[in-house]
Parts: structure tokens; sequence; C-alpha cells
């Protein structure tokens, strides 16, 4: 049987949302959305939270998740990278003398996040022998038709796609920003979370919400209160 370990990145600073991982969403800590579908996904032998902050850590084991250990000042740093984080973690563990032969990180702001989409990336993930699955949202617009301002003037980035059909045009993806599903050992072969054998899943505009700033937040709240129905 395969040991999966999710492991949810929670630092305590955040800059432009002070507390931004514990702050109330719709009446609970966002950062309890994250644990709990990691924990009704049953996909996972641990669900471990990454944070060097303490209060992080008790809410996190009140909710159900294990922080076995603190993170270090390397990756507690703004320089840290979300590699830096997993490696850390499973190395760690690898110390312990447990090992994951796969591992999911997950953010701890996505609120949209469910168990059931994460089953279905850890089943393509094997499904496919890849290094990784990255939920993409498809560009609502042709990015060939994006526009620049320079000078005060208005121009296309592309202007030979002034005149081409939006349907003529390949589709654009980036990334939901949920979670990152990994071949535990690939991972640790190249550090890296993207490569040329990461399959994506795509999901709806209104499974994901960038959570960067206030607008983000209210416009979070809108959709889940709709999507939910918590009035």
């Amino acid at each position: 049987m395969d040991k999966c370990v999710a492991i949810i990145t929670a630092r305590g600073g955040s800059k432009r949302i002070p507390r931004k991982n514990i702050r109330d969403f719709m009446g609970q800590p966002i950062l309890k959305y994250s644990i709990d579908a990691a924990l009704t996904s049953h996909c996972f032998d641990e669900v471990v939270v990454s944070t060097d902050d303490r209060e992080i850590r008790d809410i996190s084991i009140s909710f159900g998740a294990k922080v076995p250990f603190l993170r270090s000042k390397h990756t507690s740093d703004d320089f840290a990278t979300t590699a830096d984080v997993i490696e850390e973690v499973l190395l760690e563990y690898k110390k312990r003398g447990d090992n994951f032969e796969y591992c999911c990180c997950i953010y701890p702001t996505a609120p949209f996040l469910t168990s059931r989409r994460l089953k279905e990336a850890f089943d393509l993930l094997k499904e496919r022998n890849a290094d990784s699955v990255i939920p993409v949202v498809r560009f609502g617009y042709p990015i060939q038709r994006a526009l620049k301002i320079e000078g005060g003037r208005l121009s296309m980035i592309r202007p030979e796609n002034i005149d081409s059909r939006s349907q003529n045009l390949m589709p654009a993806y980036h990334d939901a920003g949920q979670f990152y599903w990994l071949d535990s050992t690939a991972f640790l072969k190249t550090r890296k979370i993207f490569t040329d054998n990461t399959v994506p899943i795509e999901i709806t505009e209104s499974e994901a919400q960038d959570l960067d700033n206030e607008e983000d937040w209210k416009m979070a709240q809108l959709k889940y209160k709709i999507l939910r129905g918590a009035a």
C-alpha cells in the first residue's frame, strides 16, 4: 500500500493580508478548509501542517492535523519556496524512518478545494505515472490578444493576432493555486514541482480564487455563499 502525506504550507507571516492563513472565512479559520479536505479524502497516512507559528500549530492540531516539528529558519523567511518546504518535510520524515511514496502540497487558503478533487488528482498521478499533477484554470479570454499600456498608450503585446478569431487561438491555462500532487522520489531527485512529466487536471473558475488582497477575500466569500448556499 502506497504511503501518502499531505503537506499544508501555513507560514505565520503574510504581508498583504495579515495572519491570512488563520483569518476567519465564513465562520472558520480558512486553514480548516484545507485540513478538512485532506482528512476527508482518505488519501493520506499523515496530514501535516508545515508552519513556523505556534498559534497556527495549535489551531492545526485542534482541527486534526499533525505538526511534528516547526519550520527551520531557512523555510520561514520571505524567500523560501514551496519546493523548499516540501523537501524539508519529506527529509525530516526520512530521518525519522518514515518514507512516503507520494505527497500532496496543499495551500492553506483554498476554501473551494474538495476531497473529491484530491482523490481524482491522485488517481490521475498514478494512472499516468506522472511526476506531478497540478490543477489548472482556463483563462477566460485568449492571452494571445492581451494588451499593454506604455507611455499612456494602449497597444497589443502580439499585434499579429489583432484580427485572429478567439476560437482559433490555443487555449491557455494558469495554476489554480490549490495543491500539487507529487511522486516523492521524482520530486526529491529534481526538487521541481513542474517537470516535463507534469499532468494537468482542469477545474472551473468557480472552484478557485486567488486570495492576495481584501478584494479577493470579499470575492471569495461571495462566491462561497453562492456555491455552498451559506447565507
